[in-house]
C-alpha cells in the first residue's frame, strides 16, 4: 500500500494524478466502465482523497466523466479516432491514442513529430512507453522525437477567463502545463539512454509563432493522426480554488482522424501522411534557420 501525501491537493499534485486518470481512460477504464473507489485511487496513487477528488473534478469538467454521490466516476467519453486501417487497434469508434504510440514503440526505430497546443497527452503515452521498455516488453533502438509548440510569448487567442480577455492567469496557467509536461517527457527519454536501455535518444523541440488549430501526430514516417481544436465553453477550478469559466480548447476529446501510407504515393492515405510530412519539414527547417 503507498503512503498518503497530505496537503498537496491545493498544489499542483492533483495534475499529475488528473494526468495519470485521463491515460487510463479508454484502457484502464473504457467506455461506460467505473473508476475505483476516491479511496482506492488514493492507497494506489499515494496521495490525499482531497487530491484524488480535485482531479476527478477536472476530469468531470472536461467532459470525461460523470460523477454522482453513492455510485462513484463512470467514464462517459473517451478519444474518437476515425480510420480505415485493418489493424484491430485501428476500429472506427471510441478508442485512444495509446494503441497507436504503443505500435510505434514497437519497431526498432521510433520516430513521433508533433504538432500541438500543449505537450500534455504526449507526456503521458511517453511515460507509459518508458515503463514497458523498463519492463522489457519493448526494446527499441533509436527514438526520435520532434516536436513543435507554440511560442509562449505568443498572445494565444485561448485558453482565456470568457468575461475578461486580459485575465492573464489561464495563459500562465498553459504555460506552466507546458513546460512541466515537456520537462517530464524530455526527462523519461533521456533517461533511458542515459541508463542504458534505449542505445540512442534524439529529442529536439522548437516554438512556433503559430496558434495551433489543430494537432498532428506523425508516427514512423508511415501514419498521420490529425484532428481540430474545438474551441469550448467549460468550468475551471484555479490553484487557489477559484471557479471560473474558460474558453478552451479540448484536444484530448477532439476526433481523430488516421491516415496511413501504402505502397500506393497517389492513395488519399499516402498522399495526406506525404503533406503532412512535407508540411511539418517546412515549418522545422524554417525555425531552424
Amino acid at each position: 500500500m503507498a503512503t498518503q501525501r497530505t496537503g498537496e491537493s491545493g498544489g499542483r499534485e492533483f495534475q499529475r494524478i488528473a494526468d495519470e486518470l485521463r491515460g487510463r481512460i479508454g484502457n484502464a477504464y473504457p467506455l461506460r466502465s467505473f473508476l475505483p473507489s476516491q479511496r482506492a485511487l488514493a492507497e494506489e496513487l499515494g496521495v490525499s482523497r482531497d487530491t484524488v477528488q480535485r482531479a476527478l473534478r477536472e476530469l468531470a469538467n472536461e467532459g470525461w466523466i460523470q460523477s454522482r454521490r453513492g455510485s462513484g466516476s463512470r467514464v462517459i467519453k473517451t478519444q474518437r479516432i476515425q480510420s480505415s486501417a485493418a489493424k484491430a487497434t485501428r476500429v472506427r469508434g471510441e478508442v485512444t491514442l495509446a494503441p497507436f504510440i504503443s505500435e510505434a514503440f514497437e519497431q526498432p526505430e521510433v520516430t513521433l513529430d508533433v504538432y500541438t497546443l500543449t505537450s500534455e497527452s504526449l507526456d503521458a503515452h511517453i511515460r507509459l512507453q518508458s515503463e514497458r521498455i523498463r519492463g522489457g516488453f519493448i526494446s527499441p533502438q533509436r527514438i526520435t522525437l520532434r516536436m513543435l509548440l507554440p511560442d509562449a510569448a505568443l498572445p494565444l487567442p485561448y485558453p482565456r477567463v470568457k468575461d475578461d480577455r486580459d485575465d492573464p492567469r489561464l495563459r500562465e496557467r498553459l504555460r506552466t502545463i507546458t513546460e512541466s509536461h515537456t520537462a517530464s517527457l524530455v526527462g523519461a527519454l533521456r533517461d533511458l539512454q542515459t541508463e542504458g536501455l534505449v542505445p540512442s535518444v534524439d529529442v529536439r523541440i522548437q516554438h512556433t509563432p503559430l496558434t495551433p488549430t489543430f494537432k498532428t501526430y506523425l508516427l514512423n514516417g508511415v501514419e498521420a493522426l490529425h484532428g481540430m481544436y474545438e474551441v469550448i465553453e467549460r468550468p475551471l477550478t484555479l490553484d487557489d480554488g477559484e471557479l471560473i469559466t474558460a474558453l478552451d480548447v479540448l484536444g484530448l476529446g477532439a476526433t481523430l482522424t488516421h491516415h496511413v501510407k501504402t505502397g500506393e504515393p497517389t492513395s488519399p492515405g499516402s498522399v495526406f501522411v506525404d503533406s503532412m510530412r512535407q508540411w511539418f519539414d517546412s515549418i522545422w527547417n524554417l525555425l531552424s534557420e
